[in-house]
């Protein structure tokens, strides 16, 4: 809980705002604070398992989505 925390922190110091205030992601940017190939992120595309905008060749991931799928995908450690 603590990593997505700081997480969400370093993602909200280092993006900014545009488009009413949401702020989106490179696939260079996700793929770091994730620490996840370009390869993976392509394949969550392709997948369905990640929602993202293309716009020409520019793919860009809305924060809040990412935000989103990582707490509904949270599981519980086993006690």
């Amino acid at each position: 809980m603590k990593h997505l925390s700081a997480l969400l922190d370093m993602l909200e110091t280092n993006t900014r705002p545009i488009l009413n205030g949401e702020s989106f992601l490179t696939d260079t940017e996700l793929a770091q604070h994730l620490k996840l190939t370009k390869r993976t992120l392509q394949e969550y595309r392709n997948t369905g398992k990640i929602p993202f905008y293309q716009i020409g060749g520019k793919i860009l991931y809305r924060e809040a989505d990412i935000e989103k799928l990582l707490v509904e995908n949270r599981r519980e450690a086993f006690r």
